[in-house]
This record gives structure tokens, sequence and C-alpha cells, in this order.
């Protein structure tokens, strides 16, 4: 195998142009997108990407879950691919990059390759997966999550929405249910391009983040029951509060948290009051605890101990409780020659880089599970994510996908 020249690059004004092009379906109010899985505006992305793949001489499959696999064929016919893949999917106040870079950079690294006539051993397979961000429908990563074995396929049909919409029935509205069976398809190696949704590139003057760890994480649904009663007029001492305890627990999310510093995370960002009025104590209270941490051990103590805390703490006022674990995934170390074979790359194109543990969960973390797996991150401006606000620049988007070029291309084998 030949290595490619050193200044093998992408078109970054082209990968940009896709980008601001994208932007435009399911815009948001203030900036950026709300392009949700499975609604209209889903459809629509989804129809405008394919367009482009099929005008880049690619084969489009999609298989029972909506995940989309562009194919650019390889000189060995039993060869396995090489997948280049990330989201479509935003959140209802997401940015204009979050998995959308990774997809559309995909699509970059075959535009390029046909632009200078490279061929591979290995094919080239540009994937979207389908409900990556599980903003409408939890859990997150759920389509690679099907793919990879971790769930079944009619535990996704099944999931519903806040207004009580089937995923199986959504899918089928906008036209993206596909005939491959999930988890068919065999991978090489699985490449994620993705935006850090952290301040560490940026703030290190970074232009690459070679990814060698993913977090593991724990999402846990407590639903406390209280009693309803007049805020005004109830004793304190007679109330069954639900939002209190609610409020201690998030309190002590919080200490246990920063109890296991440094590498973990806790916190809350969506609670439910029911039924929500102003003079009521609730009777009801649902919210998600968030715990993450790239240790098993310290991952799962910190499970155990919060949920032995929030027992005690609701047994102290009275107030009925139910934890279930609604999203989960361990730590994942990703493979170390594909690890290598991105900091090669950025090495021998002469960007600046350094190693980094994500954060947040990707579908890079259940493709991990069935083919050797990596991810490259490019800074975005004060590490904001999951915002309209968020931003990269032009500059920061192409290091990225010229280091993911040169890693694919070595890795699907270049043939002269």
């Amino acid at each position: 195998m030949t290595a490619p020249g050193e200044n093998m690059r992408i078109n970054g004004d082209r990968l940009w142009d896709s980008l601001m092009d994208m932007a435009k379906i399911g815009p948001g109010i203030a900036g950026g997108n709300n392009r949700q899985t499975l609604t209209d505006e889903d459809g629509e992305g989804r129809k405008l990407f394919k367009s482009w793949c099929d005008n880049a001489g690619l084969t489009m499959g999609v298989d029972k879950i909506g995940n989309m696999f562009a194919t650019r064929p390889g000189t060995d016919p039993d060869a396995l691919p090489v997948h280049i893949g990330s989201h479509l999917d935003t959140q209802p106040t997401g940015g204009k990059y979050d998995g959308v870079l990774g997809v559309l950079a995909g699509l970059e690294v075959v535009r390029t390759m046909n632009d200078l006539g490279i061929k591979t051993r290995h094919p080239i397979v540009v994937t979207n997966w389908t409900n990556e961000e599980g903003a409408r429908f939890a859990p997150a990563m759920l389509a690679s999550g099907v793919f990879a074995g971790v769930h079944s396929l009619d535990f996704a049909y099944d999931r519903k929405d806040p207004e009580g919409k089937q995923f199986g029935e959504e899918l089928k509205r906008i036209g993206w249910q596909g005939d491959e069976e999930v988890g068919a398809r065999k991978m090489h190696a699985y490449f994620e391009y993705h935006i850090e949704q952290g301040p560490i590139l940026e703030a290190e003057d970074k232009q690459i983040g070679v990814v060698t760890h993913c977090q593991g994480l724990w999402w846990l649904e407590f639903t406390l029951t209280g009693r309803e009663a007049h805020t005004g007029s109830t004793p304190m001492n007679l109330r069954v509060n639900a939002g209190l305890a609610m409020a201690r627990i998030v309190e002590m999310v919080q200490g246990v948290a920063m109890e296991n510093q440094p590498g973990a995370v806790g916190g809350v960002g969506q609670v439910f009051f029911s039924p929500n009025s102003r003079n009521v104590l609730p009777g009801k209270v649902v919210f998600t605890v968030d715990i993450r941490s790239p240790d098993q051990t310290k991952l799962d103590g910190m499970r155990a101990r919060i949920e032995k805390e929030a027992t005690a703490i609701c047994e102290a006022l009275g107030v009925g409780y139910s934890v279930e674990a609604v999203g989960h995934f361990d730590p994942v170390t990703f493979d170390p020659t594909l690890v290598s074979a991105v900091r090669k790359a950025a090495e021998d194109l002469g960007y600046s880089h350094m190693n980094l543990i994500s954060g947040a969960g990707h579908d890079a973390c259940w493709a991990a599970k069935v083919a050797p797996t990596t991810m490259i991150m490019c800074p975005c401006v004060g590490g904001l994510s999951h915002n309209e606000a968020e931003e990269i620049s032009k500059e920061w988007a192409s290091a990225g996908a010229d280091v993911l070029l040169r890693a694919v291309v070595e890795t699907a084998g270049i043939v002269e």
C-alpha cells in the first residue's frame, strides 16, 4: 500500500457550503436548527443527503430502522467496508454542526477521492444513524444501539415521543423505513468526526482532538410521588412535598459528582412537575439524573450511591419513589490502531493535536461493540453545543476532515 501524499486535502469550501445548505432545512429561531428525528424536516434533510450521495456515484442502502448507508465500492469485492458516520438529527434548539459535520465530512471524503481518482481496496460507506440525539425518542443513539445488538428493533419501534407518537409509525410516515436487516452489514473499521462539544481544544489552541476514550453514562429517571396540596394553606409540617425531595436529590447528585473528581460529572437537565401550577404542591415529579465517567468503577459507584441516598431522602419526607435506568453505555476505549492512524495523519499534515476523552455519547460508542472504531474532534467556540449559538470555523472543519480523509484512505488501502 502506498501512503497518500502529505498534501492530499479535502475541498473546505465545498464542505462548508454543504453544511450551510443542510442548515437551511429545519431552521431554528436563533441561527441553529430544529431537525428532530423522524420529523418532516428530518425526512427533507435525508432526501438532500441522498441526492448528494447519488451525484457522487454512491449506492444508497437503508435498513429497517432508517440508518442510511452510502457506498463507494472498493477494488476487492470481498473486503469489508470502512464506515464514516454520524447523524443528521438535531436537538430542538440544536446547532448547525453537531452530528451533521461528521456525515457531510464523510461525503466530502468520497467527493475528494472522486476528484483525485483515488481507489481503495476496501469500500467506503458514509453513514447517517437514526435518532442519535434521543431528544424526541429516548434513549439516545437508538438506531446504532439496535445495529450493535444492544436494543431490539421492537424496543425501538415502541418508543414514544412526548405526544405519544411511536417511533416505528413516524419512521414509516416520513418514508425512511428500509428493507435491510439492522446490523446485517459488517465493518472493517468505523470513523466518526464530530465537534468537541467542550472547551478543551480551543483553550489549548489545538486543531485536532485524537479521541482515545468515551465516557460511560447512566441516565436515571426518577419518579417521585407526593400529595397535591395548596401551597398557601397547607402547613409546612403536613406536606408530602415531591418537589422538595427532588431539590434535595439534585443537590446530592452535585455533591456525589464533586466527591468523585477528577473524571466524573453529574446533573439534572430535565424535570416535569405535575400539575405544574404556581399554587399547588406537585403530586408527581419526574426528572432524569445524568452521570458520566470514563472509569467503570467510579461510574457504577456513583449510581449506587445516588440511588441509596435518594431512597433515604424520600423516606424522610414520606415521598413515594421509583427509579428506572433509561439510558446507559459503559466507558469505551477506542481501537489503538485507528487512534494511531488519526494521530499520524494529524502529524503528517502538520496540524496541532492532543488526546481527548469524549464527554458526550456518540454512535461510535455502539459501533465499537461490533468493529474497530475511533473518533476525531474539532474545536467549537466556547465549548458550546446543544445550543443554536454553536459555532465552529471553516478552517477547523476542514482540518479535521483532512485528517479524516488521510486516516480513512490509509485504513481502506489505497490502490495504485
